[in-house]
């Protein structure tokens, strides 16, 4: 499919608070023939994401309430949405700022003020990707609608998953989710029976016996990948949540392991 082609069929998302800010941008891709849906506040475009999936997001980060990131961040956890490019479009730039945007998945990364005829050939270029990008999709059993608290808890468990040797404290992963403590927590309660901060210790738990199985990492090392200040300090939890030493625990597994292959 050529890139005319692409662009003309093409259903492209704003989500911008000042959409007119845009309008020689919104013209160029009118003429074109880009069917184009708008949104100005980060929830609308959340909810039109999942409505009615655009082949393309443009996405402001300087959203109110909800920032661009975190919007960005709950659209990678909604399946209908979850493999539409993201474009960013942003009033201030810095390299930390374009790295943690394609760090969250985005495609592109633009500052504004731009020009117009860059942004629609950016466009092009990753609409022509994205069609590449359908056999990539879920199966249909798995592109189900999620209600939205569905759609934080998912959020905030890769977040806190990704950053498990020092999670932000619950305010600000609620913060970083679209949501506030209170609520996370109460999410987290509902769908997996604890808090924030007993989730965050059985993942520790638990990539600690995934390394200590899978790898030659000393206690120590392992200690400061989960988050410990001292391998003495995590061999007291193991040992209380497991009934034994981390030491023993990796003995065991390679006598199975031995055992098995033998």
């Amino acid at each position: 499919m050529g890139g005319t082609r692409t662009l003309k069929e093409s259903h492209i998302l704003l989500i911008h608070p000042r959409p007119e800010e845009l309008r020689v941008l919104l013209s160029q891709m009118q003429s074109a023939g880009v069917r184009i849906s708008m949104a100005t506040t980060s929830q609308q475009g959340l909810q039109r994401a999942q409505a009615l999936p655009p082949d393309l997001i443009l996405l402001n980060v300087q959203m109110p309430k909800m920032d661009g990131l975190t919007l960005c961040r709950l659209l990678r956890e909604t399946p209908a949405a979850r493999h539409i490019p993201i474009i960013f479009l942003s009033t201030v730039s810095t390299v930390e700022d374009r790295l943690q945007g394609f760090a969250l998945g985005a495609v592109d990364y633009v500052t504004q003020p731009f020009v117009p005829e860059e942004v629609m050939a950016r466009i092009c270029i990753h609409l022509a990707r994205g069609v590449q990008r359908t056999e990539q999709r879920d199966p249909p059993d798995q592109q189900l609608p999620q209600d939205a608290d569905e759609i934080t808890l998912r959020a905030a468990m890769r977040l806190i998953d990704q950053q498990l040797d020092a999670p932000p404290p619950l305010r600000e992963i609620a913060r970083l989710v679209g949501t506030h403590g209170k609520r996370l927590t109460t999410i987290f309660r509902r769908y997996l029976g604890v808090t924030v901060y007993a989730y965050i210790r059985e993942q520790r738990l638990r990539k600690s016996q995934e390394l200590l199985a899978s790898s030659n990492a000393t206690i120590q090392d392992i200690a400061d990948l989960i988050g410990f200040r001292s391998a003495a300090n995590f061999a007291t939890s193991f040992r209380e949540r497991t009934g034994m030493t981390p030491s023993v625990f990796r003995k065991q597994i390679r006598e199975m392991k031995q055992w098995g292959g033998a």
